[in-house]
């Protein structure tokens, strides 16, 4: 992802564990490599989903990225629901790379789904947007059988990810599309999000069509007024999406009536404001809690 503007160049700063075991050493060494491909491959070694139900590959569209894996805790009845949408510039990644989120938030109680969606430059705004819209619409088909309520679902991505999941909730048009109504979507968590920033300027533009403005785009230019309460999370040492954007949303959602509340996570970066996600990665940062305080205070009964 890109910055809304220049910002200095800032070391991103991991904390040390005075004792790690093996696989928190494996998961620093991966993250001090600041490589994303790297770091959340080994997450996805050492985070296990044994005990949990997984259900693999559940379609939700034609495309072949249009798949989401499910993870429930096992047992699961009329359990909260969390769709998470992944980053990568809207260019890069899948949910295979985030099998660790999954783990993490199924274990706190949630049936959750981590998605692939269409890719940028052959498929630009709204392609993605859109495809979050179809995999809400089928989560909460099958809420039942996952376990789940239809009724009580949240929404999360990271990054680009974090993009599709502000759109794809506050501009009315996707929802209503794909006929899934505003009212099931208890919340909106976005983590490390470009909400509100000028594209032309950067590589992303080509997530976007051609001769498109910001206006014409970004979330913070899209609220609706029955939207859900949100959650911005924005890392501290964060130099890849400047956390203006995060502002920009704020009072963009404040403005519109909409709670939200914009927590900023001391010592994290772009890359380990998620990782913190992972149950072994939980002395990085706050994520994880932050996020569960969230979905439990905004949760159905």
């Amino acid at each position: 992802m890109t910055r809304t503007s220049p910002v200095p160049s800032r070391r991103s700063r991991v904390p040390r564990a005075a004792l790690l075991g093996g696989g928190a050493l494996l998961l620093m060494t991966a993250l001090a490599a600041c490589s994303r491909d790297g770091a959340q491959g080994t997450l996805n070694r050492v985070v296990s989903t044994a005990g949990l139900n997984v259900t693999s590959d559940v379609r939700y569209g034609p495309d072949v990225r249009n798949v989401m894996d499910v993870y429930a805790p096992q047992g699961a009845r009329n359990a909260p629901m969390v769709l998470f949408i992944h980053g990568g510039s809207w260019e890069n990644g899948d949910k295979d790379g985030h099998k660790f989120v999954g783990e993490s938030l199924a274990r706190a109680g949630y049936v959750t789904a981590v998605m692939s969606y269409r890719l940028a430059p052959a498929n630009r705004y709204p392609s993605y947007v859109q495809d979050a819209a179809q995999a809400l619409k089928v989560l909460r088909e099958k809420a039942v059988a996952l376990g789940g309520n239809a009724q009580n679902v949240f929404v999360m991505g990271h990054s680009a990810g974090g993009f599709n999941a502000v759109e794809v909730v506050d501009n009315a048009r996707w929802l209503a599309e794909a006929d899934v109504p505003v009212g099931a979507i208890r919340g909106v968590i976005g983590v490390a999000g470009p909400y509100s920033y000028d594209f032309r300027q950067f590589s992303s533009a080509k997530a976007f069509p051609v001769g498109a403005t910001p206006d014409e785009v970004m979330p913070d230019r899209h609220v609706r007024a029955d939207a859900p309460p949100h959650l911005l999370l924005v890392a501290e040492n964060d130099d890849t999406v400047y956390p203006q954007n995060a502002l920009n949303m704020e009072a963009a959602l404040k403005g519109a009536g909409v709670p939200v509340t914009r927590t900023v996570l001391p010592k994290l970066n772009h890359i380990t404001i998620i990782a913190a996600m992972a149950r072994p990665l939980t002395f990085l940062g706050g994520t994880r809690q932050a996020v569960i305080d969230f979905i439990e205070a905004h949760r159905l009964p």
